[in-house]
C-alpha cells in the first residue's frame, strides 16, 4: 500500500463509523476482512491514518448488509 495520508475529513469520519459499527458487533478486522473478500492489511490499511486507502461505495453498501444498517448511517447528517 502506497503511502501518503490523503484521506479527507469526510473519508476519516465514514472510517470511524465503520470502525465504530465494527468494534460494536465485536468483529475483528481480520473477520470484516473475509466478510469483504478482502485482507487483513487491507482493513488495518484503511483505518490506519498513515496509509490512504478507504472504503468504497460498494464496500459500504457489503458493511450495510453486514451489520444490519443504511448505508446512510455512515454519512454525517449535514455536508463537511
Amino acid at each position: 500500500m502506497e503511502k501518503r495520508n490523503s484521506k479527507s475529513e469526510i473519508d476519516l469520519y465514514v472510517i470511524g463509523k465503520v470502525k465504530e459499527y465494527r468494534l460494536k458487533a465485536d468483529i475483528s478486522q481480520a473477520k470484516l476482512a473475509t466478510e469483504l473478500d478482502k485482507s487483513l492489511s487491507f482493513i488495518g490499511a484503511i483505518e490506519s491514518p498513515r496509509y490512504r486507502a478507504k472504503y468504497n461505495i460498494q464496500h459500504l453498501n457489503q458493511l450495510a448488509k453486514l451489520f444490519g444498517c443504511s448505508i446512510k448511517d455512515f454519512f454525517p447528517d449535514l455536508p463537511m
